[in-house]
Parts: structure tokens; sequence; C-alpha cells
């Protein structure tokens, strides 16, 4: 099992993380240090456990056993009152964008504006205009989520995040759905948001390709556990027979076996 070394630079620990649902295993003393401005992904095939580790970190669910430590802040057994301080730092980007049908654009990135900074109409006015340009999406301001591309509506749900200045970003299945050159432009994005705003970010993913491209380091997540840990140059080279199956999709292995 690979080890971690926790360090006051890793903004994001998870220590000896145990959980289940209806007394099935999910994760099984899952430990990791995410570092400062890392991305770090997370692959693993469907149902695994990605989304669920996601939910741990936001505080959404709370594990049965071990720590989930943010920013320095234990939040395993933390007040809602105080835990939601601690996720105002850290922004999520839905699967599918979840973005609410009956609001333009412009009114989807200001909601966390609107609401939890009570800002005037003209500062949040500008906020949302220099997010909207971060993800290249400026002219889709009085559109509707049903009017935008798969894409697009990615990079909405990116400027939502990021709306509240997010030390930490949290992105489940971010290429899903997307062909292979919007999904390089959302990898593009996600490593130029890390550059432009200095943010630690988490991806889970099994798009492969995807982590190749923006991953520092990665894990592979199975049956509750982590099988490996490191940049994709060293899970390559590894000789992990799962971690392998997986890098190279095939369907002969002990993941299928």
């Amino acid at each position: 099992m690979p080890t971690e070394q926790p360090s006051q630079e890793c903004p994001i620990r998870l220590e000896q993380v145990s959980y289940q649902i209806a007394g099935r295993p999910i994760l099984r003393g899952v430990s990791l240090a995410v570092r400062r401005r890392e991305v770090f992904g997370v692959m693993g095939r469907s149902g695994t456990g990605k989304t669920t580790l996601l939910r741990l970190l936001m505080g959404l669910i709370r594990p049965e056993g071990g720590r989930v430590v943010v920013n320095g802040v234990d939040i395993t057994n933390l007040p809602e009152r105080e835990l939601n301080r601690v996720r105002a730092d850290m922004g999520f980007v839905f699967q599918g964008a979840a973005l609410f049908d009956s609001m333009t654009v412009f009114e989807n990135v200001a909601l966390g504006l609107v609401e939890r900074r009570h800002l005037p109409a003209a500062e949040v006015a500008g906020r949302v205009q220099g997010l909207l340009e971060m993800v290249d999406v400026a002219g889709a301001a009085q559109l509707l989520p049903s009017e935008l591309s798969g894409g697009m509506r990615k990079r909405v749900g990116m400027a939502r995040a990021l709306a509240l200045a997010p030390s930490i970003m949290l992105y489940d299945e971010p290429t899903a759905g997307l062909d292979p050159i919007y999904a390089t432009a959302i990898n593009d994005l996600i490593l130029n948001l890390r550059e432009r705003t200095g943010v630690t970010s988490v991806v889970v993913t099994h798009d492969v390709t995807s982590l190749r491209r923006v991953a520092d380091r990665a894990a592979l997540l199975h049956e509750g556990r982590f099988l490996a840990l490191g940049t994709m140059g060293e899970l390559e080279q590894g000789g992990d027979p799962c971690v392998q199956q997986f890098l190279s999709g095939s369907t002969d292995g002990p993941l299928t076996g």
C-alpha cells in the first residue's frame, strides 16, 4: 500500500479514512496528502469510491473512521456552521456542471457572490464578467444552460466554482461526455487556472489521457484502497498488474478477472 509523508504544505489530508454504505466497504483506511498547488488525480473504475472521496473532502458525508483535514482544519466531526466556513474555500465542479436551468450563465456564476458575500450589484457584475473571461465564455453571459454545448457548461461550472476565490478545486469527471478536442480544452483550463490562481486541485476521473496531461501525481483507487501513487510516469513504469491493466485499458487482467 502506498504511503504519503504528511507536511504542513499539504492543504488536503486523509488519514486512514474508512467509509461504507449499507455494510459494504467503499473506502478502507485510505491515506493521502495533496501538496499545495498540486493537480492530483484519483483514477479508478466506475463505482470504486472516487466521487465518495470528493464528498468526504467537502464534508457532505462523514467518514466512519479516520480523519479528513482541509487547510489545517480537521473537518471529520466539525459542526455544520464551522464546516461551511471551510467549504467556502473550496470549489466543486460537478460531473454534469449542475447549473440551474432557469438561470442565465451570469446568474449561475453570480449566485454564490450574491448569497454569501452580499456584494453591490456593480461589483458582482464585474467579478462575474472577469470569471467568464477567465474560462473563455464571456459571450455566453445571457444564455441559458440549455443553449450551451457540453464543453461550455463545464466552463461555466468552473467559473461558478471559482466565484468565491477558493484555494482548493475539486473536479468530478471534468471531461466526461466531451469529445477529445473539448476534453483537451478543459484539461488545459484546469492547468491554466492553477497557474493563474494558485489553487490546489483534485481531479477524479477514469480518463487516463486527461491525467497524463494535467496530473502532477495520481493514484489508482481499487476495492477501497490506493494500489499505487506517484507521477503518471512512475505509475506506468511500476509493476502493479492492476495499475498496468487500467492504464492500458486492457480487458484482460486482475481488474476484470
